[in-house]
Parts: structure tokens; sequence; C-alpha cells
């Protein structure tokens, strides 16, 4: 006699997005996997006593979203603190972190009066939060607001006078010379280092961040690592059951020597943690001018952006880790960092294997994309940040409308035949947006299907993570990791980014529903 399910999903429009145009109107799922998808009557034979039914009301059925770029942590500080995401201008801001110092927020860490997200290149006034700004938040404590790319923060005098002297001089913005209370890169690290949170204040900031994700159909990250903490808040959850999402832990370079230690190795951990791949920069961002670039950013002396790991260590890195068993994941935005990165990759021998990451990818040249498919890289992509490639955005700000029209080429990489996968960087989490910028992108050119666009944000991102046979589509075997849409972004291809996600289902037990 056949077993009866514990879940089916009834009455709905399933796209397995394993093969086009393939759609079932029941799944049924047993001990967390899928057991069957057919049609309503078929499936109904596994409906016993103890089965949950979920009837969809016609809405649409998918894998669930993976997120292959985030950071989870991040996204915490943006619902703990000041949201600086949709602020109008720098008083807007001002009043926001005002807001937050006298909320149950405002004690911050160490007394930090924090915001996160702000993006002056769609303010009136586009230009970066100053000391001047923040100093009217507060003089008698600590104020820092990072930019929503994190390679931009800005300080108040409080914040200068506290940590200056562990700021490498380059990295400090100065108006003769007298600090403006902007940083880029390394001294945006050491105020990441002095508001870093412990234990108990890092776990309060990851559950409201998997609470919002999965709100989201996101029911899986990878996770860029950015402090130490994270990964045990992790895996404690995991231990109590309660992670709602899968987690994929990309660790930073730094940590490389001590996880070879411990016998770690890309693929090691649970069913929802496991160790990813190992993290690395090698150049900055567009929003902070240090993307690096072979030719000069538009409308300055010269400046081609900076290196934050030179092609050398970048070379050296990528050796030891691939020969120690672990993925690399590499930050590279700019072409001439992109050109970095493929070579470096390329050089360990076989990168498709070993499936090397590029993340971000937003300036590329054509020889970048046919190498990039040659040897089987992934490209690591945010299709959010298409926000920023219409005409008289940030790309064409920064760099010229002829390069602004080749940034961000998703088309041009699957014609090649690369590896695509989606994530966020939390700018802002949600994949809806992200597929919605994807199938409307600027550029028609760079349009990619429904499709193709929410394959890249399921099935590409699980490829990223060696998972595609357990997660990425709704196939027999996989997890039950399912998000329940309201109305069909098929059907509504001009306004993705409007659709409500229903229910997300995560393992086969449902972590968000808004029909309840």
């Amino acid at each position: 006699m056949t077993q009866a399910a514990d879940l089916i999903l009834t009455n709905a429009e399933i796209h397995t997005l394993a093969e086009p145009d393939e759609t079932y109107e029941a799944l049924a799922v047993r001990d967390g996997r899928i057991v069957r998808a057919e049609s309503a009557y078929e499936v109904d034979f596994l409906n016993g006593v103890g089965t949950e039914v979920i009837d969809c009301e016609g809405r649409i059925v998918l894998p669930g979203f993976v997120d292959a770029h985030t950071h989870l942590p991040m996204l915490g500080r943006y619902l703990v603190h000041a949201d600086l995401s949709g602020a109008d201008g720098p008083d807007d801001c001002v009043e926001r972190l005002r807001e937050v110092a006298g909320g149950e927020g405002g004690g911050g860490e160490d007394g930090w009066i924090l915001g996160f997200g702000y993006d002056e290149s769609a303010w009136d006034d586009s230009r970066y939060l100053t000391r001047a700004d923040l100093d009217r938040v507060s003089d008698a404590r600590p104020v820092a607001a990072f930019r929503e790319d994190m390679h931009v923060a800005s300080v108040n005098g409080v914040a200068l006078s506290r940590h200056r002297e562990a700021m490498p001089e380059g990295d400090v913005a100065c108006e003769e010379s007298k600090p403006t209370g902007v940083l880029v890169e390394s001294a945006v690290d050491t105020i990441y280092g002095a508001i870093e949170p412990g234990p108990e204040g890092m776990g309060e900031l990851v559950e409201a961040a998997q609470e919002h994700a999965v709100s989201l159909g996101v029911t899986g990250v990878h996770d860029m690592v950015r402090n130490s903490q994270a990964p045990r808040v992790y895996r404690e959850l995991d231990s109590r059951d309660e992670l709602s999402v899968r987690v994929r832990l990309n660790y930073w370079s730094d940590h490389l020597e001590a996880m070879k230690e411990l016998g770690l190795r890309t693929n090691h951990g649970s069913g929802f943690v496991r160790t990813g791949a190992i993290k690395t920069y090698t150049d900055g961002s567009f929003g902070g001018r240090t993307a690096k670039l072979s030719e000069p950013y538009d409308g300055e002396d010269g400046g081609t952006g900076q290196w934050v790991v030179p092609p050398e260590e970048l070379h050296e890195l990528a050796e030891r880790a691939d020969a120690s068993g672990f993925q690399l994941s590499a930050h590279a935005i700019g072409d001439r960092a992109i050109e970095a990165v493929v070579e470096a990759f390329e050089a360990t021998g076989n990168p498709g294997e070993a499936r090397h990451r590029i993340e971000h990818a937003e300036l590329l040249s054509e020889e970048s994309i046919e190498r990039i498919a040659e040897s089987g890289i992934v490209a690591s992509v945010q299709p959010n940040f298409l926000k920023w490639a219409g005409e008289g955005g940030l790309y064409e700000a920064r760099l010229g409308e002829e390069r602004r029209r080749r940034t961000n080429r998703y088309a041009d990489l699957l014609e090649a035949g690369a590896r695509l996968a989606f994530g966020s960087d939390c700018m802002p989490l949600d994949p809806l947006i992200g597929v919605h910028h994807a199938v409307n992108a600027p550029e028609a050119s760079q349009r990619l299907s429904v499709t193709e666009a929410l394959r890249a944000y399921t099935l590409g991102s699980a490829y990223a993570g060696f998972d595609e046979h357990r997660l990425g589509t709704v196939e027999v075997g996989k997890r039950a990791d399912l998000v329940v849409l309201e109305e069909s972004p098929w059907e509504r291809s001009e306004a993705i980014d409007g659709i409500d996600v229903a229910i997300t289902i995560v393992d086969g037990e449902r972590a968000y529903d808004a029909t309840d």
C-alpha cells in the first residue's frame, strides 16, 4: 500500500522550471521531499488521514527562491536599526536616524546610532552623507550611515575621533585636510569591526532577517559572512530546528587557514547549514568610484578605481583555496577586475568543476563573457542593480552613456552558455524585484524571458551552491522548498515586482503563510 503524503498542494498552477512550460495541478510531499507531481486526481491518491492539504485556489507554485549573494545580518540591521533605503535626501536620513536613536533600536552596538542603505544617486542633492549631516543626529554618541553598496560609509565627529587612527589615510575623504566623514573600503571595515555585535545581538539580526526573507519567497541564501558570529548563530538555530531558510556560508578569505585546520571543505554541513566558498574582493563599487576599470571614470581626471585585493594576491589565494578543496567566490565589478578574476580562476586548472564564482560582474567585455562561459565559471549577479542602469542613472553618471549600455549583460551571458545565478546583495533582498528588472531591463537586447529569470533565481543559484540535485526545480525526489504566488509573472511580466507571495514552504513545512 502506498504511504500517504504529509502535505499536498492542489488546485494550483505548478511550474517545475525543469522543462520549458512544464506544469502540474498538484504535488505531494513526504518527509520533506516531493514524492509526486501530477494531476490533482492522481495526487489525491496520497491523501491520507494525517495529510495536510493546501488548496492553492489557482495560484502559481514555483521552486523556492535561492538568493545566491546576500547578507542576512545586514538585512537584519535594516530591520532593527534605521532603514535609509527609501530616504529622499540627507535631511530625511538625519530624521530617520534621530527617530531610531530614541526608539528600541537606539542603543546600537556600544552606544552607536546606525543607519543602513542610503543611495545618494536617487536624490536631487546627489552627494554622500557627511560628518556635518551626522553631527546633527548626535554630538555625544557615535553615528554611522552605510551606503547601500556597503563600500561607502559616513560617520559623525564622535565616530571619527574614536576610530580615525585605525583607518588607512587614503580611504578617508578630506577637504582642506579636514575629514568630511565619508569613508571607503578599508576605512569602512574599521567601522564594521567597531559595531560588530555579540552572539545575542547577531541572533536578533538573523532571526529578524529570516522572518522577512521567507515572506518574500526566499527558501535558501548564500550568505557572504562578514564576521565570526553569524555562522555560530546559524548553526545554533539549526540545532534547535529554528532555522527557516537553508544557509550556505561563504567565508571571507582571512578564514581560509583556520578552516583548513578544522578540516572544513566546500559542501560540508547539514541539510540546512553548509560551508560554501572562500570569498574575496578584487575591487570596490561604482557608487564609491572604486570599482577597477580599464578606462577612467566619466568626469574623473585619470581615476580608474582601486584594487582592494591586487591581481598577484588574488592568484595566490585562488591557488591555495582551490588546492584545499574550496570553491572561490570573487567580488569583481569593473571590467579590469573581472579580467583579473577570470585569469586567476583559469590558472586553477578546472574552474568549472570547482564552480568558482565571479560576484557582480557588472561591466563585462566580450572576451570576458566568452572566457567565463568556456571555463564554466559561475556568474553570480544581482538583477536588482538594473535600477541604476537607466538613462540618467548611477551607471551613466559614473561610466558615461556607452559603458552604461554594456552593464549587466545577462542575455549575452546566457547566449554564450554561461552559468547564471541571481542574488540580491540585500539591495534589496526581494527576488521578484530582481526578476522584474531582468525581464524589463533598460537595454532591450539584455532582457530575459520570465522563465529564464526565474530559473536564474532558482536552479541557477542552486547550481552555484552544488545543490541542483536537491533544490531549484519542482521534481520528484527534490526537497520541498516552494513558493506560492498570488499572480502569474508570465501574465504580469511588466509588473512582476508587484506580485505578492502567498505561502512559502521550506522542507515541506510552512515557513510563511499570508493566507492563514
